[in-house]
């Protein structure tokens, strides 16, 4: 990499731990330019705006979502034994987000009803994950890992619900023992919808 394009770089990992940290909305050109040691104008030399600035950071906080979260688990056994992976590594990444926040939960409360081009980009990002575990969760049905009945948007909202809570209990409230409630209680969901006929699977765990 070029100098500008490694100065770039290192913008965009402070103003992603910023951002995580205040939320996009408190991410500004002179927070940045503080913490970079730069005048307003060299940071501004590399996004032409604020708003371009926080989609970069968007796309920084997917790239790195999707690197930890989603293609390795796309390395595992198509069906439930992925679905277990996907589930295990979001608390995974959960786990180290209880001190840096999550862009994904904090930009769905900025930009709930704020309109515009960062707000239609976290809904695209968000709805690709969604999309990825609903996926997922219908390859489980068809390969008879779940009850052929399952409803599979139904299984991925109680998978997210599990992970809002857990950042709501783990970051908000501080409450000791959030991590394993959610592995418990993503576990007694799966058996929930387990396919009896299934030859049994070891519950979900988080995998270094």
């Amino acid at each position: 990499m070029r100098k500008g394009e490694l100065t770039r770089a290192a913008i965009l990992d402070v103003a992603l731990d910023l951002a995580s940290r205040d939320g996009l909305e408190g991410l500004t050109i002179g927070l940045l330019a503080d913490r970079m040691n730069m005048s307003k104008s060299g940071v501004f030399a590399h996004f032409g705006s604020r708003e371009d600035l926080q989609l970069e950071v968007l796309k920084l906080y997917h790239h790195r979502f999707e690197q930890e979260v989603f293609f390795p688990s796309m390395k595992e056994q198509r069906g439930l034994q992925r679905l277990k992976a996907m589930f295990a590594r979001w608390v995974k990444r959960v786990s180290v987000e209880v001190a840096s926040g999550c862009i994904y939960i904090s930009g769905a409360v900025e930009y709930d009803d704020r309109p515009g081009p960062i707000r239609e980009e976290l809904m695209s990002m968000v709805n690709a994950w969604q999309g990825a575990l609903l996926r997922c969760a219908r390859q489980a049905i068809e390969c008879g890992d779940l009850k052929p009945d399952t409803d599979p948007q139904q299984l991925v909202y109680e998978m997210y619900g599990l992970i809002l809570a857990l950042h709501h209990d783990a970051r908000f409230l501080r409450i000791p023992g959030s991590l394993d409630r959610a592995s418990i209680g993503f576990n007694r969901l799966i058996e929930n919808y387990r396919n009896p006929q299934a030859p049994h699977q070891a519950p979900a765990t988080q995998k270094t």
